[in-house]
């Protein structure tokens, strides 16, 4: 997967200064973790705080070339989250936002997340002291999120009681 924007449009404007070339970025796509437990009544999420900002939002970085993004996306819950557990093979649902990049600049980004059934919690984790995380239900963390089109599909998701949730969870343990 692409880690930067690249030009799929051009747009000519006319300045003061003269004709400009006006770059339209390409989306780019990242992978997210919805780590989560089945409990009687309720699903709980699991939510991380991100490094620069504080902000509410799930386990999520860059796919990396070659791996298929649920693996990409376990791995993302591990290092920012210290979970493990088995990922649904098709992502729960998407959603976009701008990713702000280190020069300044944003970057449309579509955001594929996965479910993560938590069998594990590890001692230590890669990001453990950068983050802080926070167990919740559907709803709550809907409301917690920084993102609003994340909160939309929390949302989604907290209107049917976690029912996709809990049918993988429910194959998951069947097939154990």
């Amino acid at each position: 997967m692409e880690r930067c924007a690249e030009p799929s449009k051009n747009y000519r404007n006319e300045t003061a200064h003269g004709p400009v070339v006006l770059l339209q970025p390409r989306t780019v796509q990242q992978v997210a973790a919805l780590p989560f437990v089945a409990l009687e009544p309720a699903i709980e999420v699991l939510l991380v705080t991100s490094r620069r900002r504080g902000r509410w939002i799930v386990p999520k970085g860059w796919p990396e070339k070659g791996v298929p993004l649920p693996e990409c996306a376990a791995q993302e819950a591990e290092e920012e989250a210290g979970v493990v557990g088995p990922v649904a093979p098709v992502p729960v649902g998407t959603y976009r936002y701008d990713k702000r990049m280190p020069a300044g600049y944003k970057v449309p980004c579509q955001v594929f997340v996965y479910p993560i059934l938590v069998r594990q919690h590890l001692l230590t984790w890669p990001e453990q002291a950068e983050r802080r995380l926070q167990w919740v239900g559907l709803a709550a963390a809907a409301s917690l999120v920084d993102d609003r089109n994340l909160a939309v599909l929390l949302r989604a998701l907290a209107a049917n009681d976690g029912a996709v949730l809990r049918v993988f969870a429910r194959k998951t343990d069947e097939a154990a």
